[in-house]
């Protein structure tokens, strides 16, 4: 290229440089709220504790986890969540997201938040299970064992047969989290949803490596544990 080309891009170049760089939209603040104890839950730690009975009951082993729905101790942590909520932030939010897993809406509706539009959002399902979804431990081990050996290795990038990794439930986060971005600039927004769910965007929002996440995972600190109906802000 010219000497005389070069000094007529000069004054072009020197103006793009010193433009005001406009920041990429982002929302203004972000609260994920955990759904409260749902029949999966009971399912769960009784399974763990040797109780497979739910498992083998047909009422609950023939919904899809989607269907559970929260217990009488789920509805009551949902509303004292929400009472919370009400007394300690401002919850006059602009938009309202939930899975649309039956608990996570029964959640969202007993938090009792005033004048709130509750949008479900299929990206914010639970993580996928896939066969173990409506398994006992107990199954899982006497016709998996090989499958639990390999999730021991790594659990953040193991995905159960036909189901999902915590870091296939990260790629799902990333896609709300940029329409978050893209289409509630400068908005406040609450999420009901799962604990896996929330763990992906404590991932992704924290920069956090599989390194520190497999720490913290091994630490088993009641911190870093998600409960039913807890809050992220």
């Amino acid at each position: 290229m010219s000497r005389l080309k070069l000094a007529a891009m000069c004054p072009l170049a020197r103006a793009l440089s010193n433009a005001v760089r406009v920041p990429p939209p982002r929302m203004a603040e972000l609260v994920l709220v955990r759904h409260g104890e749902s029949e999966g839950n009971i399912a769960h730690r009784r399974s763990l504790r040797g109780d497979h009975a739910l498992y083998e009951n047909p009422f609950f082993a023939q919904r899809h986890s989607s269907q559970w729905r929260l217990t009488n101790l789920g509805i009551e942590e949902a509303v004292k969540t929400g009472e919370w909520l009400r007394s300690n932030i401002d919850t006059n939010f602009d938009r309202y997201y939930v899975s649309e897993y039956v608990r996570a809406m029964e959640t969202a509706a007993k938090l009792g938040l005033p004048d709130a539009t509750w949008y479900s959002e299929t990206f914010l399902r639970e993580r996928d299970l896939g066969i173990f979804d409506l398994m006992s431990h107990a199954e899982r081990r006497q016709k998996f064992a090989e499958e639990l050996r390999r999730r021991e290795r790594d659990r953040f990038f193991f995905a159960p047969p036909g189901g999902e990794s915590l870091a296939d439930v990260c790629l799902r986060v990333d896609r709300v989290i940029n329409s978050l971005h893209r289409e509630c600039a400068g908005q406040r927004i609450i999420i009901v949803c799962h604990g896996e769910v929330m763990w992906a965007f404590r991932i992704r929002l924290e920069r956090m490596g599989q390194v520190h996440y497999r720490e913290l995972e091994q630490l088993q600190s009641m911190h870093d544990h998600i409960h039913n109906c807890q809050i992220l802000q």
